[in-house]
């Protein structure tokens, strides 16, 4: 049992690592390989696990995920956009018929996909440094230092 385990945190290294690259290649699914880290870090550690799902960058994905709410209409569109962009250039590139068959299957069943998925509304932007009356309390104390200068 302590084999598989090991395995498991491996491959969710692995993938997280993989996802971290694909947010600067294109040609690599970030999404995808977060969710199999955040899988294999469930089946592993715990600890790894409960990390990933609280981190900055990687948890509201996984939170989105695990949620049955939805999808937001503006991040739907924007994965289809850019994926099917990305799949143009690729294309483009490539130049093998083989290739272009195999992109525009994966995009179709894709885009057929996140297209079935539930739509839910967009969530406010919270900010956690300053809040609405707090901004303009923050302006007015630099203008004022401004002007004693």
């Amino acid at each position: 049992m302590q084999g598989k385990r090991i395995l498991y945190l491996i491959l969710g290294w692995f993938s997280l690592i993989t996802g971290i690259i694909g947010i600067f290649l294109p040609l690599l699914p970030t999404t995808p390989l977060v969710l199999l880290a955040a899988w294999c870090f469930s089946r592993s550690s715990e600890r790894f696990h409960t990390w990933l799902i609280e981190h900055k960058v990687f948890g509201p994905i996984l939170r989105d995920w695990q949620s049955s709410d939805g999808i937001p209409r503006k991040a739907r569109n924007r994965a289809i956009i850019f994926m099917w962009a990305g799949m143009a250039i690729s294309i483009f590139i490539v130049s093998r018929l083989w290739a272009t068959i195999g992109l525009i299957s994966i995009g179709l069943c894709v885009s057929i996909y996140l297209l079935r998925m539930p739509i839910r509304s967009e969530s406010p932007l919270i900010t956690e440094r300053t809040t609405d009356t707090e901004a303009p309390k923050a302006l007015k104390s630099t203008e004022d230092k401004d002007r004693t200068s």
